[in-house]
């Protein structure tokens, strides 16, 4: 179920990207994945008992998928290949502003990126360290440095 080119990549994007409708997974792909094979994998991965999908809150006629807990038992092993990834391929900034965070931080991170995920995707209490805000503000941070370099 995970040993396709796309299953890790979806679940990477629910995870870290908030990306939880079908046209945002789709318009928001760094990987350029078809809607076909999204389509396929959305269906797969919720099957397994990965993602769930429900009614949007915000509207009622878009389906937002949701992280499953073994899904978010995926984190030590997400970290851990995108540390490896980060070392040995080629990787936009933004995968690896992330990666490097998560090895760095090692399993106490981990931890705490889990339960940030449970309070976002299963109802959990809200955790006391957000994991995914201190992400994203690294990643804006590394871009800002990037464009003084460029610009």
């Amino acid at each position: 179920m995970l040993g396709d080119r796309w299953s890790l990549i979806v679940i990477r994007d629910v995870m870290f990207g908030d990306r939880r409708s079908f046209r945002t997974l789709l318009a928001q792909s760094e990987e350029g994945i078809a809607s076909n094979i999204l389509a396929d994998r959305l269906k797969r991965l919720t099957a397994a008992g990965l993602l769930t999908k429900a009614a949007d809150p915000s509207h009622k006629q878009k389906t937002r998928y949701s992280l499953t807990d073994p899904a978010i038992q995926l984190v030590p092993l997400l970290a851990m290949m995108g540390g490896w990834g980060r070392q040995h391929t080629p990787a936009s900034v933004a995968l690896s502003v992330r990666a490097e965070i998560l090895e760095t931080g090692g399993p106490p991170l981990w931890a705490a990126l889990m339960d940030d995920l449970r309070h976002r995707h299963l109802g959990a209490p809200q955790p006391t360290r957000q994991v995914l805000a201190e992400l994203n503000a690294a990643f804006a941070e590394k871009l800002a440095d990037a464009d003084k370099i460029d610009g």
